[in-house]
């Protein structure tokens, strides 16, 4: 297989850990015999730097022509006033709008070597295997938004087409699961979120064979931390999904592990990991690279359609962790690098015990 991959490393730890990605990238075409172009450019405050937009044409125009896009990071310090004209997440939502992305998936699956990290006690940790479908187009984050100097509005605003799509691949992809949806609202207080309820609603009759529960989201803010091995796929509006991936983050036992995927109708999409870019350690070697490698994966299953390529680098991640080649973050002492080498050697060793 022939394909364009746009990597946007961005801030911060940006760079190193999406250096890692692409590393293993390269590894998986070498050992299945594919041809991934990789083409570097800029976006967020790296972007503003150079040229004064987060999101420069080269970018977008780089991004569009691409089968797929991983990104490390945005943002940081420097950028950081929030009424600045122009700062580094403009450049992330513009991307997202001009790639028509409208569904964030976020895997979240417990390692059992790292329970211990985890605040919660290992046996609630059991069997914890979440997918996680963030709505990313509407809501409050791009509606209409007003200030005075006593007052401000942000309108939160969805359509049912907006809701329909991400919807449906949450049902979709909970099909390939464990066949049980939990559609998270405040329908007891958001015209929104009625309008989100009857919506799924009516979707769920299109799949039978799938499982249909409703739950409140300060409800559920509190069940993903008292039983959250009781969820499979859990589908929200872009505000709730936010918050609520970063708290299930805290299950794994680290940000540094997590992946994501935003799609939209066709194979491109826009792949990263969920933390941010961690000014403080940037350049020092201390960031964990997994969620960056494990983004690649999901690249390579959801916009290349590689399965196979897909879940031998989950293995090797998994082999590296249960390996303790672990960085900081996880309680190792293994700087970015080494992590990365050490999914290297993992994939390596697969190719030798399959030769073998």
């Amino acid at each position: 297989m022939k394909a364009k991959i746009t990597v946007l490393p961005g801030d911060g730890i940006g760079p190193e850990v999406t250096a890692a990605a692409v590393e293993v990238l390269r590894a998986i075409a070498t050992r299945y015999r594919h041809e991934f172009e990789f083409d570097e450019q800029l976006i967020g405050g790296a972007a503003i730097d150079a040229h004064g937009d987060p999101l420069p044409p080269a970018t977008l125009a780089a991004c569009k022509s691409a089968d797929a896009v991983l990104l490390g990071a945005v943002g940081g310090p420097k950028w950081s006033d929030p009424n600045a004209k122009v700062r580094p997440e403009q450049g992330l939502l513009g991307l997202r709008s001009a790639l028509g992305v409208y569904a964030n998936l976020r895997p979240v699956r417990v390692h059992p070597k790292l329970t211990a990290l985890s605040p919660l006690k290992n046996e609630k940790l059991h069997g914890v295997d979440l997918l996680f479908v963030r709505e990313l187009t509407g809501g409050a984050y791009f509606g209409a938004k007003t200030r005075t100097a006593d007052t401000a509005t942000d309108e939160c605003k969805y359509t049912v087409v907006e809701i329909e799509r991400a919807t449906r691949r949450a049902f979709e992809f909970a099909r390939a699961r464990r066949k049980h949806v939990t559609h998270v609202d405040k329908a007891n207080v958001l015209e929104t979120s009625r309008l989100w309820r009857s919506t799924v609603t009516r979707i769920a009759k299109d799949y039978p064979d799938v499982a249909l529960e409703h739950q409140l989201v300060d409800s559920m803010a509190m069940l993903l931390l008292t039983r959250p091995s009781a969820y499979d796929v859990i589908v929200t509006e872009n505000l709730f999904g936010d918050i609520l991936t970063d708290e299930a983050a805290a299950l794994a036992g680290s940000l540094g592990v997590l992946p994501s995927a935003s799609l939209g109708d066709g194979k491109a999409g826009l792949y990263e990991p969920i933390h941010g870019s961690a000014p403080d350690i940037a350049g020092k070697g201390l960031a964990n690279p997994l969620g960056t490698i494990l983004s690649a994966a999901l690249l390579l299953r959801h916009s290349l359609g590689l399965e196979s390529e897909a879940a031998a680098i989950e293995a090797a991640v998994d082999a590296v962790i249960e390996s303790s080649v672990l960085t900081r973050d996880l309680g190792g002492g293994a700087n970015t690098n080494e992590v990365a080498a050490a999914v290297l050697a993992a994939l390596a060793g697969q190719k030798e015990r399959v030769a073998a």
